[in-house]
């Protein structure tokens, strides 16, 4: 039996900077780091690429309102930046 909908690997996407290879923490690991610096409510958190790092950019909304952004790098786990939005 064969599967007939088997594709050969993208070689574009073994190079794109989304490929998960690229990135040691994952998404859910990057929100509890963002949390332990701004305790809060994560209202977004997406991948990003920036100055040539790959980054975890994570918003998050504490008990008073006001809006965070957490920058974490996706392989270090390092808060690189917190910055109120």
């Amino acid at each position: 039996m064969t599967n007939q909908n088997w594709m050969p690997p993208n070689p574009h996407w073994e190079n794109h900077w989304q490929n998960p290879r690229y990135r040691v923490i994952s998404i859910e690991e990057a929100m509890m780091i963002a949390l332990q610096q701004v305790p809060g409510q994560v209202v977004k958190a997406e991948l990003e690429y920036d100055h040539g790092s790959v980054i975890y950019e994570i918003e998050i909304r504490t008990r008073d309102g006001q809006k965070y952004e957490v920058k974490v790098d996706a392989n270090s786990g390092k808060v690189l930046n917190v910055k109120l939005d």
